[in-house]
């Protein structure tokens, strides 16, 4: 790509991919860990002038950041998501298809959160289903008539990482798992998690990264959109 490449706003700092709609049906995300806020908001302002119509979304976003970079946007439209330390700019698009993003313990609710407001951002409607981890197995079974009423479910746990799949033996609905750093030392991290859920029994169960809410939710949303338009 050079410079004049219509597909890039180069800002110096940084080279935004405002093609990445057209391509993929998303826009671009800022991932504002190890960026300052006068950056992030420099880019989100980019974007969202590229992208009017559309939200545009930072992602890691720690608190500090998020006031600063909430003072500078000069925009009607912000919203600031300390659970899921993000920055949305814009207007939400309409909904199309669900998700449900079932978190293990209240521990994991971070990355949960971020998943929830990602699937929103990227055009489905989100619900949050709390605290149902395996170690109260009730919990998820008194939910689990609910679970076929989604389009895609996000599974967010950490420790041993087994609840993906439980609810990948009680449901037929897409999966996608998220282990979480949450747990004592020899979770070593997540990584007991993300083994258990590579390896799980349940069929159907795909996984991504650590604590990677965001990759979780925009999977999610891609499904839930195709499913809602059969």
């Amino acid at each position: 790509m050079t410079s004049d490449d219509p597909s890039v706003a180069n800002l110096g700092f940084a080279r935004l991919d405002i093609d990445r709609m057209s391509r993929t049906g998303d826009p671009e995300t800022v991932y504002g860990a190890g960026k300052s806020a006068a950056h992030i908001v420099e880019i989100l302002t980019r974007l969202r002038k590229e992208h009017p119509d559309r939200a545009v979304m930072a992602t890691r976003v720690d608190s500090q950041k998020l006031d600063t970079a909430t003072a500078l946007l000069d925009d009607p439209q912000v919203l600031r998501d300390d659970t899921a330390q993000a920055l949305v700019v814009g207007p939400m698009p309409e909904t199309t298809g669900s998700v449900a993003i079932i978190c293990a313990g209240t521990s994991d609710l971070p990355t949960a959160a971020e998943a929830a407001l990602t699937v929103r951002v990227h055009g489905s409607a989100a619900t949050v289903i709390s605290d149902v981890g395996v170690a109260g197995l009730h919990r998820i079974l008194s939910v689990s008539d609910q679970l076929a009423n989604f389009d895609c479910l996000v599974v967010v746990a950490g420790m041993e990482g087994a609840l993906p799949s439980v609810v990948g033996g009680l449901s037929g609905t897409p999966l996608v798992a998220v282990p979480t750093s949450v747990g004592y030392g020899t979770s070593f991290g997540g990584i007991t998690a993300l083994l258990g859920m590579l390896n799980s029994c349940a069929p159907g169960v795909v996984v991504v990264n650590i604590d990677n809410g965001y990759g979780a939710g925009v999977h999610a949303a891609r499904v839930a959109r195709a499913a809602a338009a059969t």
